[in-house]
């Protein structure tokens, strides 16, 4: 499954911090960390105020908006073009190789799937009263713990609501930009950054330097895979409040997608030290299982389902362990999680792409292509149309080779769409055109995302597109720099496996393939097969 960055795992209301001299018994994740300082938090609201931020004139208006062209509270879209059909209109220009109709049919899907994302944007009124809108509070609306916890869009109206009576109140902007940042990632909606990036911006325009607009904006660039960025504005946010949940969580984020391990798994020492919690839990265990130590990062992980005390917790937490559990091969242990995650919350969708994904390796074709079919309808992103596309291809029934080349195209106009909210997507280009696109392209765009930061996903990708374009040679010293870390990834394995062949090192490719075949059989349809029918034809070489 694609590389894990962020999460929607609760948070807890970072000014409401632990006071050091308050904490000695309290119970650690890891042995005897090291203990850190805090200062005082910013809490409560800017004073009420007819200025502009920016100008020093003009005044906040009674709906959020500022005469100088600041964020509003319900701004839902830039002007021009909208992105869905400027995403059509750049890959129906990209010579793609399937029929006009098909694109379009796929486009239609793009629209319908992120429509429901919009529809929250609108205006803060209506009788709306789900979870999370009476629970507006003076001192900051609502937390990013709260919205979690209950409904994300109800939430978002909630908050809108409130800063149109409250359009100083810092806290409450800097909460709606990230509330718009999770808004985007869960719905599959990258065309919501622009609203985060200018909600966050205000809270910083009212409060310059507060520590939640800061954290803010290291989880947005971090979603817009802006990983030096991010770290950069965690660290500033950490600056002024080093117990700032996010800005912690979002420091090991940057740092592991950097490739950054060792500072990585500093940095989640020190967040389970001053935040212990389940956002922490389950990077502190990622961390482990990109070394290897898959002991370690499933104990954590259980240790992180057993203090779960939400369903949101729960469906995460269980999930990131059937990810685990998949990646292992445990396939019966994968879907036993998924059946967890999905008994809190029966709508989780990595959880339904999880579920889809053992119960394809399982052998259960009919049900995975079910279930994938399922989360594509909703929200299209690139991991689950690879793979619903791969599963269309392995069946091989009439019409399933058009429907994969949909899932495909769909990738490009999701890439494209991306793009236009600001996000690099490079990765994703490179990852699904090597195989199922411009080779070229994906060559491209894998050296990019490579010349940005050095993970061994990017090793894997860079590796993965300099084969495919027969420039084996070149791709060995990548594909071994991505299993160098230990990581147990059943594709990186079958990846330099192909890459050994290819340049005349039958042994190694080998023990490879094995490897790969012996630790996941079921880690990609066409890639188990492609694995085997080479590793038969090397052993029948020997």
């Amino acid at each position: 499954m694609p590389p894990r960055t962020t999460d929607s795992s609760p948070e807890r209301r970072d000014t409401d911090r632990p006071h050091p001299d308050q904490e000695p018994g309290r119970e650690r994740s890891v042995p005897d960390p090291e203990a850190g300082a805090g200062t005082e938090a910013r809490v409560g609201q800017a004073p009420h105020s007819t200025e502009d931020p920016n100008t020093g004139q003009g005044g906040d208006s009674a709906d959020g908006t500022t005469e100088s062209g600041g964020a509003s509270a319900d701004d839902t879209a830039d002007p021009g073009v909208d992105p869905r059909v400027a995403a059509v209109r750049r890959a129906a220009d990209g010579g793609r190789r399937w029929r006009a109709a098909q694109l379009a049919g796929c486009a239609a899907l793009l629209a319908v799937a992120l429509t429901g994302g919009a529809v929250a944007f609108g205006g803060a009124g209506g009788g709306n009263t789900g979870t999370g809108v009476d629970t507006v509070s003076a001192a900051g609306a609502l937390t990013p713990g709260a919205l979690a916890r209950g409904d994300l869009d109800s939430g978002i109206v909630s908050l809108q609501k409130h800063l149109r009576t409250q359009p100083r109140d810092f806290g409450s902007w800097a909460t709606l930009g990230v509330a718009y940042v999770e808004q985007a990632r869960t719905k599959g909606d990258p065309s919501r950054y622009p609203q985060a990036e200018r909600a966050l911006k205000r809270s910083l325009e009212l409060e310059p330097d507060n520590d939640q607009a800061l954290a803010g904006r290291a989880a947005l660039a971090a979603a817009r895979h802006d990983f030096a960025g991010a770290l950069e504005h965690a660290d500033r946010a950490l600056k002024q409040n080093p117990y700032n949940e996010r800005a912690l969580c979002s420091r090991v984020d940057a740092l592991v997608e950097l490739g950054r391990y060792d500072d990585a798994a500093e940095a989640a020492r020190t967040a389970d030290d001053r935040r212990p919690g389940v956002p922490v839990f389950t990077r502190y265990a990622y961390v482990h299982e990109l070394r290897g130590d898959v002991r370690t990062a499933r104990a954590v992980l259980e240790r992180a389902l057993g203090q779960a005390d939400s369903p949101a917790d729960v469906a995460y937490v269980a999930t990131a362990l059937g990810q685990l559990a998949w990646n292992q091969g445990e396939y019966k242990t994968a879907l036993g999680h998924y059946a967890r995650a999905l008994a809190a919350d029966e709508e989780y969708l990595p959880a339904l792409e999880g579920r889809a994904r053992a119960q394809a390796a399982s052998g259960d074709r009919a049900a995975a292509v079910e279930g994938l079919e399922r989360v594509v309808a909703r929200f299209p992103l690139p991991g689950p149309l690879v793979a619903l596309g791969e599963l269309y291809e392995d069946r091989g029934a009439d019409g399933d080779r058009a429907k994969a080349g949909d899932q495909y195209a769909l990738v490009d106009a999701w890439t494209a769409l991306a793009r236009a909210g600001g996000v690099n997507a490079d990765l994703d280009t490179a990852m699904a055109a090597a195989d199922h696109g411009d080779k070229k392209e994906a060559l491209r765009a894998a050296r990019a995302e490579w010349n940005r930061r050095h993970s061994v996903h990017t090793a894997d990708a860079l590796a993965w597109a300099l084969h495919v374009n027969g420039r084996d040679e070149e791709a060995l010293p990548y594909a071994r720099r991505a299993t160098a870390t230990g990581y147990r990834n059943a594709a990186f394995l079958y990846h330099r496996g192909l890459i050994e062949r290819a340049t005349g090192d039958d042994r190694e490719a080998r023990t490879h393939l094995k490897a790969a075949l012996e630790l996941n059989p079921g880690f990609s349809p066409l890639g188990a097969r492609e694995a085997r029918t080479a590793l038969k034809e090397l052993e029948g070489t020997r």
